[in-house]
């Protein structure tokens, strides 16, 4: 499930495959994304350097010399496979890039949620985005003041993309576990210190390289997840047992002994 880190990982891959050449036709082909793509859209793109690549949340932004962005957002299940257009197509395959270099870059995705689009010079279709989860800048005080009005539990207020970009179901449940958050709390009712303990729980698992050696590292060492997809098996912290509940349609995994700040 594509968040923050693997898009950002996907992004990168993108850049090193296609940045600084000129597409030779962007095909949608997956029914859906042919109504969301349609033919007088898709060649907006057609012969037009891409001149950056960004990520924002998790939308991967293609921007065009001609002041256009192709816009795709994996969703649940995609990913890039990089190759050329003489190679046999993945039969996953829901749209490609194709290059004037030769290079095709096919959007994968297995379960056919994941999007692509082009925007003109000037709009976007972008939904409304808070800071980013992953922004140096983020701290107690910006989540402080944005969940005051969010009268619901801690878990889905952190995956509300206004809230935070890029953070999803799997890291905000990693980062409340982490923090020793309760993921039922209030998140309009969060102090400073236990908003200063998430944030840099939320640093953590978004690049946990970068951070102190210690136990989420070398717990990671061992398995990818600490809660996540990890019900009835015990807590690598306290010993107590992992369990499942549902919040906003969406799977938390948490220890219900440890995790009550």
């Amino acid at each position: 499930m594509p968040e923050l880190p693997e898009v950002e990982r996907a992004a990168r891959a993108l850049s090193r495959a296609a940045l600084g050449k000129t597409i030779a036709a962007v095909r949608p082909i997956h029914p859906s994304l042919r109504k969301r793509l349609p033919p007088a859209k898709a060649r907006r793109a057609k012969g037009k350097r891409i001149e950056s690549i960004e990520r924002r949340g998790k939308h991967q932004l293609l921007k065009l010399d001609s002041g256009d962005t192709v816009v795709v957002h994996f969703r649940m299940n995609g990913d890039w496979e990089i190759g050329s257009t003489d190679e046999p197509l993945d039969r996953f395959t829901r749209a490609v890039i194709e290059l004037t270099d030769g290079t095709r870059i096919s959007l994968v995705d297995r379960r056919a949620l994941s999007t692509i689009s082009v925007d003109r010079e000037g709009s976007s279709s972008l939904p409304k985005l808070g800071r980013e989860a992953s922004d140096p800048a983020l701290d107690a005080a910006y989540l402080a003041d944005i969940l005051k009005r969010r009268k619901i539990a801690i878990k889905p207020a952190l995956m509300d993309q206004a809230v935070l970009a890029g953070l999803g179901n799997i890291y905000a449940a990693e980062a409340l576990w982490e923090s020793q958050i309760d993921p039922r709390s209030s998140a309009s009712g969060m102090s400073i210190d236990t908003l200063t303990r998430l944030v840099d729980a939320i640093r953590l698992v978004l690049n946990p390289r970068q951070r102190r050696p210690g136990r989420y590292t070398e717990m990671r060492n061992r398995s990818r997840f600490a809660v996540y997809d990890r019900e009835g098996q015990e807590c690598r912290r306290c010993g107590g047992t992992i369990e499942r509940i549902v919040q906003g349609g969406r799977s938390t995994y948490f220890c219900p002994d440890c995790q009550k700040g």
